[in-house]
């Protein structure tokens, strides 16, 4: 039953305006609604995303979310002219080169917003 339902992601924050001028302005998100005291942001392929208020946000060591991009390197590029500083990471496994890792068929890059969630940009590598 599940199989065939639309999955959403959330994105817990701590100051819904300090995140969506974030999310609006570096990321270049566009809201489609307010809800509940919090955000919806629509994507492709009738995805989309619920920014809502917590004092839990940015709690979880490991990335709330990602995007499945087609050129990992001009995503990033554009983030990076906008503001957003990417993670660097350098552990056994994994090493980022200009901010993107490769390995395991995907090339990734991670980002942490306003609020310490840790998001990222996924690219399918075929082998």
């Amino acid at each position: 039953m599940l199989q065939k339902s639309p999955m959403y992601s959330y994105i817990p924050v701590k100051d819904v305006p300090r995140a969506r001028k974030f999310y609006e302005e570096k990321v270049g998100l566009k809201a489609k609604e307010e809800r509940a005291g919090g955000v919806v942001y629509e994507f492709g392929d009738h995805t989309a995303c619920f920014m809502y208020p917590t004092p839990n946000a940015g709690t979880s060591a490991a990335s709330q979310a990602f995007w499945s991009v087609d050129n990992l390197e001009r995503e990033v590029a554009e983030l990076k002219k906008r503001g957003v500083k990417f993670e660097e990471y350098d552990v056994p496994g994994m090493k980022t080169e200009n901010s993107i890792a490769t390995g395991g068929g995907a090339k990734a890059a991670w980002f942490k917003d306003t609020e310490g969630n840790i998001m990222a940009l996924i690219q399918d590598v075929p082998q």
